[in-house]
């Protein structure tokens, strides 16, 4: 039976935390870099996640997972919160290897965009939520039109 982690919206949303992510300690120095410089989006998703404050679950902010630096991670669930700027505007094929990385490890992203972070912060929170019951939470019955 799994751990159930939190609930959100009376759902349970159950652990799914993977073990033993691989990890590149040269990239630390980096990490404190990206951490000053603030970008706002990420600081107003911060404000949002940071101790506990959405629905209880732990964020943390700029987690090293292999080769890459991830914006957010949430250990109980595996999950990775991306949030691109317009750096990724020409980075689709780079940002669609590093989310295969992620899947092969078997994490699960949710990736969002620095406008809609800044302009409709309040939808994304709801659209992070419906994504956590979606990925983790008790597995839905089909459809009757789905058999």
């Amino acid at each position: 039976m799994k751990e159930i982690l939190t609930h959100i919206h009376n759902i349970p949303i159950y652990r799914n935390f993977v073990e033993h992510l691989p990890f590149n300690p040269h990239l630390i120095l980096l990490l404190k870099e990206k951490r000053k410089a603030g970008i706002l989006g990420e600081v107003l998703f911060w404000k949002k996640v940071r101790a506990r404050t959405f629905h209880h679950i732990d964020f943390d902010r700029q987690k090293v997972i292999g080769n890459y630096i991830v914006d957010f991670y949430v250990k109980a669930l595996g999950l990775i919160v991306e949030i691109d700027g317009s750096s990724h505007d020409e980075k689709e094929v780079d940002d669609g290897i590093r989310q295969e990385y992620f899947e092969s490890l078997g994490l699960v992203v949710f990736r969002i965009t620095d406008f809609d972070v800044r302009n409709n912060l309040y939808v994304i929170m709801k659209d992070l939520e419906y994504f956590i019951i979606e990925h983790f939470g008790p597995p839905r019955l089909p459809k009757f039109h789905e058999f």
